[in-house]
């Protein structure tokens, strides 16, 4: 936005400090008002014909841009996206521990994508690979919904699962 001396046009619309329009003039006119009311004059629609300026105290219009934003921020709910791989070739016990992983992360709000690479020769028996996922989700299911399907790709089977939601 444009302040004070650095708004270019010859003549601006203006409006006060209170939202009153103050009709179309000179941009030194526009000026010395806004000096006499100890404010700035701020562009605020440099499309319009001719350009709209307001008269307003610019650091706390500034200020209150920035808090309004902080609060938008704080309000928002960051949601992560953890991965857990997985083998063909994976044992019972360290199944479980990546079923407890993965509830954790679903309870704590998290998305899981859930992966197996295969290597070698694994490739040609993608059915075992759909198989362990599978049985994976099945685990997960109280605490989860499926996002995204398994998917065979190139060398990966993965799929995404999102929390339950409460």
């Amino acid at each position: 936005m444009l302040i004070n001396e650095q708004i270019r046009d010859r003549e601006v619309r203006v409006i006060d400090e209170n939202g009153v329009q103050l009709g179309i003039m000179n941009i030194k006119e526009a000026l010395r008002i806004a000096e006499e009311k100890k404010l700035d004059l701020v562009k605020i629609a440099p499309h319009a014909n001719p350009p709209v300026c307001k008269i307003m105290d610019y650091g706390k219009y500034k200020f209150e841009l920035a808090k309004k934003e902080k609060e938008a921020k704080k309000n928002q709910k960051v949601i992560n996206v953890k991965e857990i791989r997985l083998t063909t070739t994976i044992e019972e016990h360290d199944f479980n521990v990546k079923v407890k992983n993965a509830v954790r992360f679903l309870q704590d709000g998290d998305k899981v994508k859930v992966s197996i690479r295969f290597r070698g020769r694994e490739v040609l028996h993608p059915e075992i690979g759909e198989e362990i996922i599978n049985k994976f989700i099945e685990k997960v299911k109280e605490y989860g919904v499926v996002e995204k399907k398994p998917k065979l790709d190139g060398k990966n089977i993965t799929a995404v699962i999102a929390p339950k939601q409460q």
